[in-house]
């Protein structure tokens, strides 16, 4: 009976190890196996172990190599093992995974602690059970998402997510080393405030590259890991302090640091220089954007253009320009197209990163300074704002406006109807408007808010080195988060008389004119094709006194009869025009003889480009702003040169050099010299300035820097009605630009530069007079530095904003 017993007894102990042990052990295995066979769904591939799939930013360097910003879906950008800190290698390892370096993928003895803690004692303070190399198959395979709602369903879901990471943990363990696999830990994980990857969130926290962290800061960002919003330095410095202070105790409990150290960083406080990153902000945004833009852009085709000429040259830059459209026209080895917010590209520019600071400071300081101050008080003494327009045409630019706003849009699309998006335009709100002294929160119409920011002034500056055509800074406007569009290369305007110098080459290139021709001044009367006499006029205080001056006299003194002439005897405004497109301007010319006044509208970047072949010896160089791009692995995927033309020779390139430095040294542009310095400098300009100020310019030409100014309003009817031409505006900006360039020394561009001066060159020094700078300002507040000014017939403008209604 006893021998009975003992067997049941036996029996009732097989039992319970059979329910208890191998029961559960033989289900886990085969659930296992089933899930490595991929019965509960696909697991991923050796291929794709070997290359996941991450959204990585492609990043755009300085050719000083600065990092100018990204392109992203995630703020993520790669980095190696080796350009990691110790202290946040040390840091994960203590804080998420202490036995990383023994186990091969799982840690049995965590599980088991977790296990025994979590669910039999309800201790959740210890930590998870999950690995670096868990957490990082989390991290490259994400979860299914799917929502159930039942326990018994999310718990099955739980437990065969759980043995697809372990499967995937073991082999990401079998296919990369201890370190590869920290820095693509570090590379996936994400850190809060739209910083993915330890690049990213150093940059954005600590304004550091990952090498460069410490110890604190280093614990500071492991510990966010866990919790984002709650841990975030910037959102929740209490709770980050306390985090990072037990990161800290991990890494003196591991023995990384030791416990003297710990008691010093723990009474340090963080010390953030954050920044988050973000496509409106930074060095260079108008330059990031047109880069984006030219790489990304479809095929040209003909409903994107006005006129069919502009059409089919852009189809010809378009097949031409390898730059343009490079994402559409090159392939990955899968054979996709590549994505510039995904593929983690390096995109290598010309752009110097010092130039740009000092382009950018030299354009908000004028316009804040000088030219915004100059509309404001405009504006109150006259409460206009659109000149020379009807009622109707002012209210189709309101409408306009209105209806290209974001506000507009959303509500639209959400279904609302015109009367509810009306009265809202109508509504005040809690809004944020720009001002040239920052940022304003303020209680506004969104109406009003349109009419504020169209009175905001725009200025746009690009300057290029004009032997290798390489853009050296590109400001394409005031603030690329309330202003889009790029004033540089997208934005084109009348460009007045800074088309005069390439009239002047036309006459000395195939008329067999100098610069000491000699032309009465008279006014010229043309014969047009209609048969009408067509009589340039003058701006401002001009005598006609029939004395017969050097054609040097007229440019520098920037005369329209002086240009008018040139175009009567050449007698052909087609090759006039085909000869300025092949100095560098693209834009369509009409072949009218008012060409000579600068009735073209072009881009400044156009501009500077074409300005450039007077400095290189005769030859265009197309401008070129990005020289190589590389992928994520540093493997060069395509480079870049730009092509050079012979435009004029040698001797007339000088000549117009020549021509250029006397606008500046007896001319136009005197300012260059009495304000910034230029007195001893080899460097010429041409200023220029539209109808009604509505446009002023200046071009700069110096033996290693060529660069121009554009200043404007958004709408051309938003201008100065006084002291708005470009020897007063626009030149300032460059002057201010080009002084901080030379006195750097380290940016190639000197005081001491010299022009090149040909065999054969010529001096022509037959004009040894000179113009005031109090005489140019005392012409240019009558008129408008020579250009032509049209009589209208003068009326009060009355227009003021006080009946919204017309507005919709």
């Amino acid at each position: 009976m006893k021998r009975y017993k003992d067997l049941s007894k036996a029996g009732k102990v097989t039992l319970w190890f059979w329910t208890i042990v191998l029961v559960p052990t033989v289900a886990v295995i085969t659930l296992l196996l089933l899930t490595n066979a991929g019965a509960f769904g696909k697991l991923p591939s050796f291929e794709e172990l070997e290359n996941p799939k991450s959204n990585l930013a492609t990043e755009i360097y300085s050719e000083d190599g600065v990092l100018l910003g990204s392109y992203y879906v995630q703020n993520r950008s790669y980095v190696d093992y080796e350009e990691l800190s110790p202290s946040l290698v040390a840091a994960l390892i203590a804080t998420e995974d202490a036995r990383f370096k023994s186990h091969s993928g799982i840690d049995f003895i965590s599980l088991a602690r977790v296990a025994v803690r979590t669910i039999a004692m309800g201790d959740r303070g210890q930590g998870g059970g999950s690995t670096i190399t868990q957490q990082l198959a989390k991290n490259l395979f994400p979860r299914d998402t799917t929502h159930y709602s039942s326990k018994v369903a999310r718990a099955g879901k739980l437990v065969i997510a759980k043995f697809k990471e372990w499967i995937t943990a073991v082999k990401l363990e079998h296919n990369y080393t201890k370190n590869e696999i920290v820095a693509m830990y570090f590379n996936t994980v994400f850190f809060g405030s739209n910083a993915y990857g330890i690049k990213s969130a150093a940059k954005t926290f600590f304004d550091k590259e990952p090498h460069e962290i410490n110890v604190q800061e280093a614990a500071v960002l492991v510990g966010v890991v866990n919790a984002p919003t709650r841990y975030s330095p910037v959102r929740n410095p209490k709770n980050s302090l306390a985090r990072r202070n037990t990161v800290m105790s991990r890494m003196e409990a591991g023995g990384y640091i030791t416990p003297e150290q710990l008691d010093s960083l723990k009474a340090l406080p963080i010390e953030l220089k954050f920044s988050q990153a973000s496509h409106n902000e930074g060095l260079a945004t108008y330059f990031r954007e047109m880069i984006r833009l030219t790489m990304t852009s479809p095929k040209p085709t003909r409903n994107m253009f006005y006129t069919k000429y502009d059409y089919e040259k852009e189809v010809e830059r378009w097949e031409n320009n390898p730059l343009y459209g490079w994402c559409l026209k090159n392939q990955k080895a899968d054979g996709s197209n590549y994505n510039i917010y995904r593929d983690g590209l390096k995109i290598y520019t010309t752009l110097n990163s010092t130039m740009q600071r000092y382009a950018e400071e030299a354009v908000q300081k004028q316009l804040a300074g000088q030219i915004q101050p100059a509309m404001e008080a405009q504006y109150r003494a006259t409460k206009v704002l659109f000149n020379d327009l009807e009622q109707e045409e002012i209210d189709k630019i309101i409408k306009r406006a209105v209806r290209y706003s974001d506000r507009y849009r959303e509500m639209s699309n959400a279904g609302h109807s015109q009367a509810a998006i009306e009265e809202a335009f109508r509504t005040k709100t809690q809004m944020r408007i720009f001002t040239y002294k920052g940022e304003v929160d303020t209680l506004i119409t969104p109406l009003d808010s349109i009419l504020h920011h169209k009175r905001i002034m725009r200025a746009s500056l690009v300057a290029m080195d004009p032997h290798n055509g390489y853009v050296k800074a590109y400001v394409g406007g005031p603030n690329f988060r309330y202003f889009k569009y790029d004033m540089a290369k997208q934005g084109k305007r009348q460009v007045g008389s800074t088309i005069k110098p390439f009239i002047y080459t036309f006459a000395f290139d195939h008329l067999g004119y100098n610069p000491c021709t000699m032309v009465p001044n008279l006014p010229v009367t043309i014969e047009t094709y209609t048969g009408e006499a067509w009589t340039p006029k003058e701006a401002g205080k001009v005598i006609y006194d029939g004395e017969l001056y050097p054609l040097k006299w007229g440019l520098a003194r920037s005369r329209n009869n002086y240009s008018a002439w040139i175009m009567k005897q050449a007698n052909q405004p087609e090759a006039v025009a085909d000869f300025i497109h092949n100095m560098g301007i693209m834009s369509y010319i009409d072949p009218v003889n008012a060409i000579c006044l600068g009735t073209p509208d072009v881009s400044l970047f156009e501009m500077v480009g074409a300005y450039s072949t007077f400095a290189n010896r005769g030859v265009y160089t197309e401008p070129i702003f990005v020289t190589r791009i590389e992928d994520r692995h540093g493997n060069v995927l395509a480079e870049f040169n730009t092509t050079s033309t012979v435009a004029i020779s040698e001797q007339t390139a000088y000549t117009m050099v020549d021509m250029l430095r006397t606008v500046v040294q007896r001319g136009m542009g005197g300012r260059l010299i009495r304000d910034y310095g230029q007195g001893e400098v080899e460097v010429g300009g041409k200023t220029g300035t539209s109808q009604e100020n509505r446009d002023a310019w200046f071009m700069c030409v110096a033996p290693n820097l060529v660069g121009g100014v554009w200043v404007g309003g958004e709408d051309q009817s938003v201008h100065l009605s006084s002291r708005g031409e470009g020897s007063v505006v626009a030149l300032p900006i460059y002057g201010e630009f080009l002084r901080k360039v030379q006195q750097n020394g380290t940016l190639g561009v000197t005081v001491e530069d010299k022009f090149f001066r040909p065999m054969g060159a010529k001096e022509y020094d037959c004009w040894d007079g000179s113009v005031s700078i109090e005489d140019v300002e005392a012409e240019a507040a009558e008129g408008t530095e020579g250009e032509e000014q049209p009589v209208v017939e003068e009326k009060p403008n009355d227009v003021v904003f006080e009946d919204e209604e017309e507005f919709f």
